[in-house]
């Protein structure tokens, strides 16, 4: 049976995966910063071990490579942080609140992998979910834009230090989810897919045996 770290995985994208790969027999070890969403969340889930706390913590990102045990399969760093809402022009961009961003989306992700990396199986998947944000220059969105930049070049170079690996950073695209609603505060969002569309390509690099890259995960749907 294959084990897997999901985090972020008590709504939208993470909860939507965590429900599939659960269906289809995977033991996951599953985090969120809210304990009785995660404990929600993962209610009913065959399986499924929720460990709440914060991905920037240490000993958080230690409780989950421990509670997955010796083997793993899978690691899917889903967590992200925003940063301040409505996002705010570099000009004017809070630096400490910029270093959190960064710690969250950056260098959490590499912790975790540093610590999973011993217990990997081998052509076990490291999975780290970016945006378009990563390669567009929008307006506004510098902060998680470009913390998601250092995040898919952190991962292209991991994934040429561990060719025994399948190493992958994947855009979901737009979904209708709290983190979109937060981006764009007061705007109708009811016009974006529900994250549910975008876990068939999340599946896809899971159990598939694509090359290590960046995808989008409606195209490979």
């Amino acid at each position: 049976m294959p084990v897997g770290i999901v985090t972020g995985a008590s709504r939208g994208l993470g909860l939507a995966l965590a429900r599939e790969l659960a269906k289809r027999g995977w033991t996951l070890v599953v985090d969120a910063r809210g304990a009785d969403a995660l404990q929600s969340a993962a209610a009913g889930l065959n399986g499924v071990v929720p460990v709440p706390g914060d991905m920037s913590a240490t000993d958080h990102r230690r409780a989950l490579v421990e509670a997955a045990g010796d083997r793993i399969d899978l690691v899917v760093s889903n967590a992200s942080l925003l940063g301040p809402s409505p996002q705010p022009r570099l000009a004017e961009y809070p630096l400490d609140e910029l270093a959190r961003v960064y710690e969250v989306n950056v260098f959490a992700p590499l912790a975790l992998v540093q610590l999973a990396l011993p217990r990997l199986a081998p052509n076990a998947a490291i999975v780290h979910v970016t945006s378009d944000a990563a390669v567009e220059p929008y307006e506004g969105w510098g902060g998680y834009g470009s913390s998601k930049a250092a995040l898919e070049q952190l991962t292209a170079i991991l994934a040429a230090e561990h060719p025994e690996l399948r190493v992958y950073t994947v855009d979901p695209g737009d979904m209708r989810t709290q983190m979109q609603q937060d981006a764009f505060p007061g705007e109708d969002i009811s016009d974006r897919p529900p994250p549910e569309e975008s876990v068939p390509g999340l599946l896809a690099l899971v159990e598939g045996s694509l090359p290590s890259g960046r995808y989008q995960a409606r195209e490979l749907a």
